[in-house]
């Protein structure tokens, strides 16, 4: 995304960073404080239709990853959510309902939805999460949506193909191990282990995509 939010980066993550492997990916949740009269995604759009800005989108900053998430949404669903961006966290307005929907990352956002503090409506990756298997996916409703965030390892461009395909081994052995994964399963962050030339195509195919989407919705950062 930074590829395409910020015009004068003094570095060109493709060129100069080398995929050395991937660690895991983690769905974003759209939730919602429960004090908005919706239990599903269709209704909390119908609900937000017939309201059309007075409901208040949190995020963590302009051009911020829960802001990218909920624009593409809005665009989507033809909804008009008034966007609140925050340089601290949002999750004291949202709980506290003068936020009333935000889209959080799993691993934040969880201790709030199981205690009943937020409603989560849906994930936003295209498959059912293991942490929480009751909760839809948006593209059952929204049809080609379909976002989440990733972690991964990369080194110094210049750094030897033998050696990065050392660490590759190495970081995908400790991410297949039934503790790391279990204790990444904990928090929402499913293992997602690939070649560094997979990992490689992998980012420049999410550059791609995400900036195709923030040159369209003309998103700017802070």
């Amino acid at each position: 995304m930074n590829a395409t939010l910020y015009k004068k980066l003094n570095f060109n993550f493709i060129r100069d960073i080398a995929p050395v492997a991937s660690i895991g990916g983690t769905p974003y949740v759209m939730m919602i404080n429960p004090s908005v009269p919706a239990k599903s995604v269709p209704e909390f759009i119908a609900y937000a239709k017939a309201n059309p800005g007075k409901i208040n989108m949190g995020s963590s900053g302009n051009g911020a990853v829960s802001h990218v998430f909920g624009e593409r949404f809005k665009v989507m669903t033809d909804i008009n959510l008034v966007h609140v961006p925050y340089r601290g966290g949002y999750y004291p307005d949202l709980l506290s309902g003068q936020v009333r929907v935000a889209f959080g990352a799993m691993p934040s956002c969880i201790q709030y939805i199981r205690s009943g503090m937020l409603r989560a409506l849906a994930v936003t990756t295209a498959t059912h999460s293991d942490v929480l298997p009751d909760i839809p996916t948006l593209d059952e409703f929204v049809p080609g949506y379909e976002a989440s965030q990733w972690y991964g390892v990369g080194a110094p461009k210049d750094m030897p193909a033998e050696l990065i395909d050392k660490l590759n081994k190495e970081t995908n052995t400790v991410a297949a191990d039934p503790i790391i994964k279990a204790r990444l399963a904990g928090i929402g962050v499913d293992p997602m282990s690939m070649t560094p030339a997979a990992f490689g195509k992998f980012i420049a195919d999410e550059t791609q995509t995400w900036g195709n989407v923030i040159r369209a919705l003309n998103i700017k950062a802070d």
